[in-house]
Parts: structure tokens; C-alpha cells; sequence
């Protein structure tokens, strides 16, 4: 894996419950340190997307995945540990 790869993440939310909240905001500051300008996050609602929800396979919220660069990676929660979530997803290399 190259360090200008793009990392495509998806997050599944639920409105604005207050665990969503936390995992975008932990998700957007753990993209701006450690892969700032090679990452793009889109954010599903599952109230909004039930189907794109089920498609995937996501029964709890929130939920990320990692689409790119393979493999895809799933992890589930808030994000609040950085060190587990990068592990999780197969940035380590990242870390500082």
C-alpha cells in the first residue's frame, strides 16, 4: 500500500444520535492526521437508506467501512481509540 493510495471510507449513522455524531467527528479528525488530502468520507443515514443499509450487511450503527484501498475493512463503534481503529482498518503504517 502506497501512502498517496485515496482512502474511500463509508459511515453508517443513525440520525443524529449521539454516537454517530462522535464516530464522524473521530473518523474526520483521525483522516486530518493521518491521512490528510488522500481520504474521502461519505455518510450513510440508515433512517434515510434502510436498503443501501441492508445491502451492506449493516445491522448496528454507527458503522465504518473501508473501501479502498482493499481489503475492505469493517469496524463498528464510535472510533474513539485511535490506535485499535487504525489497526482495525489496516492503516498502522500510518500511525505517527
Amino acid at each position: 500500500m502506497t501512502r498517496r493510495a485515496l482512502f474511500k471510507f463509508r459511515l453508517y449513522v443513525a440520525g443524529d444520535a449521539l454516537n454517530s455524531a462522535q464516530a464522524l467527528a473521530n473518523l474526520s479528525a483521525l483522516c486530518r492526521a493521518h491521512l490528510p488530502d488522500r481520504h474521502e468520507i461519505e455518510v450513510v443515514d440508515v433512517f434515510r437508506q434502510p436498503k443501501r443499509a441492508l445491502a451492506d450487511g449493516i445491522f448496528l450503527t454507527p458503522t465504518l467501512l473501508k473501501l479502498a484501498p482493499s481489503p475492505v475493512r469493517r469496524i463498528v463503534g464510535t472510533l474513539s481509540q485511535t490506535q485499535p481503529v487504525l489497526q482495525a482498518l489496516g492503516l498502522e503504517s500510518f500511525a505517527p
